[in-house]
C-alpha cells in the first residue's frame, strides 16, 4: 500500500478552505489589476481605497493557503490590515504613503525614451513599439487612479473621513476586533508555509485561468507583445545540434592538443562533455 505524501492531510485541508475563498479571491484579483492600470476609474471614493486594501489582504490569504513563497511580498496583506485598523483611529498619513509607494513613482520618462528609440529604428513591425505605448498608457491609468484616490481623501474633514473609513471597513469585514482575529490567524497551521504538489498544481491552474482572463487586450495577446514571442520565420535546428555559448571556450580549456573532433559524432561529444554540434 502506497504511503501518503508527507503533509498531504494539511494540503487537502488548505485546498478545502481555498475552495470557499476562491470566488472572493478571483473578484479581488481582478479589482487589483484594474486599479494597477487595466482600467481608469472615473472616481475612486474612500470605499474603493478600503476595497483595495481588503483585496490585497484577500490575495495574500490565497498565497498562504496555497503555500506560495511569501518572500516576494507582493500583496503585503498583513500591513493592509494594520493600515485599516489605524485608519479607523485617524491615521491617514500611513495609508497615503502606502498608496503612493504602491501606485506612484512610475518611469514615464524612461518609457518615453524607449518609445523614441524603438520609433527611430523602426521596430513597430515586431510589436515592441506597440507594447511600449500600451504599457505607458497602463501606467498612466495607474497614476490617474492614485490621484483619484487622493482626490477623494484629501477634501474630507477628519471626522467625515474616519466615519467613511469605518463604514467601509464594516462592509468588508474589518472592524477592529475582526482585524485582531485576522492578524492572529497567521499563526494557524492552515496559513503556514507548507509546500505540496497538490497546492502547487492548484495554484498554477487558478493563476493560468486568471491570467488569460486579464490579458484580453489585443496588445496583450501572444505574438503582439514583442519580437521574443513572434512566431519564427524559419525552422529551428534540433536542440542537440544547437551550438551553445562557451563552446569554443570549453574546447580551448579541455582540448590541450587542439584536436578537432570531425567525424566523431554526437556520441563522442556527449562523452567528452560537449553539447554543441562538432564543427
Amino acid at each position: 500500500m502506497r504511503r501518503p505524501l508527507a503533509g498531504e492531510a494539511l494540503a487537502k485541508q488548505k485546498l478545502a478552505t481555498f475552495e470557499q475563498l476562491q470566488p472572493e479571491f478571483e473578484a479581488n484579483f481582478h479589482f487589483i489589476q484594474e486599479v494597477h492600470g487595466q482600467r481608469r476609474f472615473a472616481a475612486f471614493p474612500v470605499t474603493e481605497t478600503v476595497h483595495y486594501l481588503h483585496a490585497l489582504w484577500v490575495c495574500e490569504w490565497k498565497e498562504r493557503l496555497l503555500s506560495v513563497h511569501m518572500d516576494i511580498g507582493r500583496y503585503e496583506g498583513q500591513q493592509c490590515l494594520s493600515l485599516l485598523r489605524r485608519w479607523q483611529e485617524g491615521e491617514t498619513a500611513a495609508v497615503v504613503a502606502f498608496l503612493q509607494r504602491k501606485l506612484g513613482g512610475l518611469p514615464f520618462a524612461d518609457l518615453t525614451r524607449q518609445i523614441q528609440e524603438a520609433t527611430a529604428v523602426r521596430q513597430a513591425a515586431d510589436g515592441l513599439l506597440q507594447r511600449l505605448v500600451h504599457g505607458r498608457l497602463v501606467l498612466l491609468n495607474r497614476d490617474m487612479n492614485l490621484m483619484q484616490a487622493f482626490d477623494a481623501i484629501f477634501p474630507l474633514a477628519e471626522e467625515d473621513l474616519i466615519s467613511a473609513v469605518q463604514v467601509a471597513c464594516a462592509h468588508y469585514g474589518h472592524h477592529p476586533d475582526q482585524i485582531e482575529q485576522q492578524l492572529a490567524e497567521v499563526e494557524d497551521p492552515l496559513f503556514s508555509y507548507a509546500p505540496h504538489p497538490l497546492l502547487a498544481q492548484r495554484n498554477m491552474q487558478v493563476m493560468n485561468t486568471l491570467g488569460i482572463n486579464v490579458m484580453t487586450l489585443p496588445t496583450d495577446l501572444p505574438g503582439e507583445r514583442s519580437w521574443k514571442v513572434v512566431a519564427p520565420t524559419e525552422p529551428q535546428r534540433p536542440f542537440a545540434e544547437s551550438v551553445i555559448g562557451g563552446y569554443l571556450t570549453l574546447l580551448s580549456r579541455n582540448n590541450l592538443r587542439k584536436l578537432r573532433f570531425v567525424g566523431s559524432g554526437i556520441v563522442s561529444w556527449v562523452r567528452h562533455g560537449f553539447v554543441g554540434r562538432p564543427e
